[in-house]
């Protein structure tokens, strides 16, 4: 019961930027399905702040996105998200 409380208290993303064993930083694609994780973008209270970049995408919520090759793979939806996401213009990560 106390690990169920700290689950929720803590959110779908761990405290080393990680989902799942997915670090979300790096380079991204997204698919129609079969995706790494299914990501709703909401303009408040997100699970992860994400910054847009053309290069070296390193740190935790830096997405680069890409047609091939990706280090994980999202699929954007309305409803039943792994994660919710916010982009933003500075100050990406965990809020």
């Amino acid at each position: 019961m106390i690990i169920a409380l700290a689950l929720l208290a803590t959110g779908p993303i761990a405290e080393d930027c990680t989902f799942n064993g997915i670090a979300l930083q790096g380079e991204v694609q997204i698919v129609e399905s079969f995706a790494d994780i299914r990501v709703q973008v909401v303009t408040s209270f997100p699970d992860l702040k994400v910054k847009t970049v053309s290069s070296f995408p390193d740190n935790c919520g830096e997405w680069e996105f890409v047609e091939s090759f990706p280090d994980f793979t999202i699929e954007i939806v309305d409803s039943f998200p792994d994660i919710k996401i916010a982009f933003v213009e500075s100050f990406p990560g965990l809020p």
